[in-house]
C-alpha cells in the first residue's frame, strides 16, 4: 500500500500558492517570492526562453525582469485550478497584461512545482510559445 501524503502539507502548500497568486494579482509581490535561491526552473517547449535555469537569479534576470520590462501593465493571473500531491503543486492559470506597445498579452500557463519547507525547489513551466515569442520579439525591454 502506498503512503498518502500528509493532508496538512498539501493544505499548507496550497495556501502558500493561493496567497502568492493573490499578492501577484494585487501587484504586491507574487509567486517568484517563493523560489528557493537554488531553484531549478525549466521552461518546456520551443519558446525563445525555453531551457533550464539553474537558480532564482538566473531565471529572474534572464526571463522575468526582461519580460516585465516589455509590459506597461503587468500580468494579472486568474487561477483555473490548483492540484496538490504532497510536496508537488500544479497551478493551471491564465494571465493577461498590456505590452509597452499597447497590445494586449494573454497566455495560459501550467506550472508544476515541487516545494520543500515552503520554497519552490523545482519547477517546470508550460505556456503558449507563439504568444510569448510574439511579445518577446516585438517589444524590446
Amino acid at each position: 500500500m502506498t503512503a498518502q501524503p500528509p493532508p496538512a502539507l498539501e493544505a499548507r502548500n496550497r495556501a502558500l500558492v493561493e496567497e502568492a497568486f493573490a499578492r501577484w494579482s494585487a501587484g504586491a509581490g507574487g509567486p517568484y517570492d517563493l523560489l528557493a535561491d537554488d531553484v531549478s526552473w525549466t521552461i518546456v517547449g520551443r519558446s525563445d526562453a525555453s531551457r533550464a535555469y539553474p537558480s532564482r537569479e538566473a531565471f529572474m534576470s534572464e526571463v522575468i525582469r526582461p519580460f516585465n520590462a516589455r509590459m506597461s501593465q503587468g500580468l494579472k493571473p486568474t487561477i483555473r485550478q490548483i492540484t496538490t500531491d504532497g510536496d508537488k503543486v500544479i497551478i493551471f492559470f491564465d494571465a493577461a497584461g498590456v505590452a509597452k506597445d499597447g497590445q494586449p498579452y494573454q497566455n495560459t500557463y501550467a506550472w508544476f512545482w515541487e516545494l520543500r519547507d515552503g520554497r519552490v525547489v523545482r519547477a517546470h513551466a508550460f505556456y503558449d510559445a507563439i504568444a510569448f515569442n510574439d511579445l518577446w520579439r516585438r517589444v524590446k525591454p
